[in-house]
């Protein structure tokens, strides 16, 4: 599915945006686009709107505001990921959007470092 030039916008100013807390790059993915650092997925973007990662320790963050996980449907399935639609504010304030995007990062960082002590010590 091609995406469009207004996503495609959305994704380019969201890059710059999360400048604030490291090299982000978008990559194009599942219809949409993931958000990375350092090769970490901390964030995608889906018709247009960003989702965050999120973990057992940051997601009352997202939920006590009400935002919403990013769900995709499978065979009439719901299936809900660990990334939450950041702030509306976030988007327009780069001193709010820093926080969210240092959580999300945060997040990424600590879910990788657990799946590599899993693999070290099988």
């Amino acid at each position: 599915m091609p995406i469009s030039k207004q996503e495609l916008e959305f994704v380019s100013y969201l890059t710059e945006l999360l400048q604030c807390i490291g090299p982000s790059q978008a990559k194009r993915m599942f219809g949409g686009h993931g958000l990375f650092i350092e090769g970490l997925m901390f964030g995608l973007v889906s018709d247009g709107v960003l989702y965050l990662k999120a973990n057992d320790q940051s997601r009352d963050q997202f939920t006590t505001q009400g935002l919403e996980p990013f769900t995709y449907y499978k065979q009439g399935k719901p299936f809900k990921l660990s990334y939450y639609q950041v702030p509306e504010e976030a988007l327009d304030d780069p001193q709010i959007m820093e926080y969210w995007g240092n959580l999300a990062f945060r997040s990424a960082l600590q879910e990788a470092a657990k799946k590599s002590i899993k693999g070290r010590s099988k």
